[in-house]
């Protein structure tokens, strides 16, 4: 895991950078796909969907759209439920996960901007 840089310290070489973006991207795709994995499941144990309905129904919700095939029994409406509030969470993390880098990178250049341009003032 990639350590954030303090306030002090220079900013991250540009190739260090994509390392952590990277990284970054990498984390959210394992999120992704194991949120995926949690619907799949759910929906093949639980509603008795085939394996590609499965898949739909748990993309569907996970990138928000909401499910395609009514749920046969209250154990699958249950579980959609929960799922998609968990999709919602797990949709976000991911975001602010893949957004972490730039921002801080952002942050971290106009803070020593800003250090700088005070030494200048106060010479």
């Amino acid at each position: 895991m990639f350590k954030y840089e303090r306030k002090k310290s220079p900013l991250l070489p540009v190739r260090k950078f994509y390392q952590r973006l990277a990284y970054n991207l990498f984390l959210s795709s394992v999120i992704i796909l194991l949120s995926l994995g949690i619907g799949i499941w759910g929906y093949v144990q639980l509603a008795g969907l085939n394996f590609t309905s499965a898949l739909e129904n748990a993309a569907m919700i996970l990138g928000g759209m909401g499910p395609v095939d009514p749920m046969p029994n209250n154990a699958s409406k249950y579980f959609a439920s929960f799922y998609a509030l968990f999709s919602g969470i797990s949709f976000l993390s991911t975001i602010a996960i893949l957004i972490a880098p730039v921002l801080h990178r952002a942050m971290h250049r106009f803070h020593i901007e800003t250090d700088e341009d005070e030494s200048k003032n106060s010479d």
